[in-house]
């Protein structure tokens, strides 16, 4: 078994939506429904998912897992999941009156579009901790407008679908995400400080730098856990780039770093039967016994118990 995080592009993820209106849509897009009785078989095991997407749970109950962490979503859930999460839906067989809408826009779509990519930064880091809610009713309705308005929309085939559909899925986007703020408030408690995020303090452009950082450590952390490394990506001094990072997220850069390692590493431990040896290997320490001391100064075990 080796059921690694592997990356999932939005075009691929849209193959295993065979009955949607998606012929005038852009690879970038997606708006979908998920039926009573259909599988997900690319999300049996972990992977990454380059794209937003939003996932209204209107029928049934199935069980996720998003960063190792298992959410119950059942109707009136709305889960929300931003690119360089770990998810995968934990049961072979979801249930049969199972009924869930999705929409979906990739890293690329965002990228070119004009989103508050401040606010839009904001939301994706609480949302990494916060990753599902329950819907009242008053929400739960609005979050069906929007999407049956979104599904509308491709059906009618309007000249310049993308462009409507974009300035109304990033509207929806916004609306879902300010679902969030009791959840926020909630994980600030536990001594996530999020409350420090879009501070009036917090320039924009600290903002984007930081959003940077963990961009780039999203994609090598397997490798690369020294500041310097990403400073010199983004052309700063690392000085400079830690007290960024610091003042925006609350959190030091290196305490990101070792945060996307440690659940790499967990990932790898309970989805694979790979030998720590090479667990060692793929993530970079330099030997088991700082493997061994690194994982267990981040999560009170070893490796060995970890895996039980």
């Amino acid at each position: 078994m080796s059921n690694l995080p592997h990356e999932v592009e939005l075009k691929d993820f849209k193959k295993y939506f065979p009955n949607t209106f998606q012929e005038n849509l852009s690879e970038d897009l997606l708006v979908a429904e998920v039926k009573e009785g259909e599988t997900f078989p690319m999300l049996k095991y972990p992977c990454r998912i380059k794209a937003y997407l939003a996932v209204l749970c209107l029928k049934g109950e199935v069980e996720i897992e998003i960063n190792l962490k298992k959410y119950k979503v059942k109707e009136k859930s709305l889960v929300i999941y931003v690119p360089g999460n770990i998810i995968r839906i934990t049961e072979d067989t979801p249930p049969e009156d199972l009924h869930m809408v999705v929409v979906a826009m990739s890293s690329e779509f965002i990228s070119s579009s004009k989103l508050d990519f401040v606010q839009l930064y904001d939301q994706s880091i609480a949302l990494l901790h916060n990753p599902c809610i329950f819907l009242n009713d008053k929400e739960f309705e609005v979050c069906i407008k929007y999407l049956s308005l979104a599904g509308d929309m491709v059906r009618m085939k309007p000249e310049g679908v993308n462009d409507v559909l974009s300035r109304l899925l990033s509207s929806a986007f916004y609306f879902f995400c300010s679902l969030w703020q009791d959840q926020i408030k909630a994980a600030s408690k536990e001594g996530i400080p999020f409350d420090k995020l879009g501070a009036s303090r917090v320039s924009s452009r600290s903002k984007m730098v930081c959003e940077s950082f963990l961009q780039l450590v999203r994609d090598h952390h397997t490798s690369e856990r020294n500041m310097s490394f990403y400073a010199d990506k983004l052309c700063l001094s690392p000085k400079y780039l830690s007290k960024v990072v610091k003042d925006v997220s609350g959190q030091s850069g290196p305490q990101w770093i070792d945060s996307f390692v440690v659940l790499e590493a967990k990932n790898m431990l309970k989805h694979s039967n790979m030998p720590i040896k090479e667990i060692v290997y793929r993530l970079n320490f330099q030997n088991s016994s700082v493997f061994y001391k690194f994982f267990k100064a981040h999560t009170g075990m070893t490796p060995s118990e970890y895996r039980g």
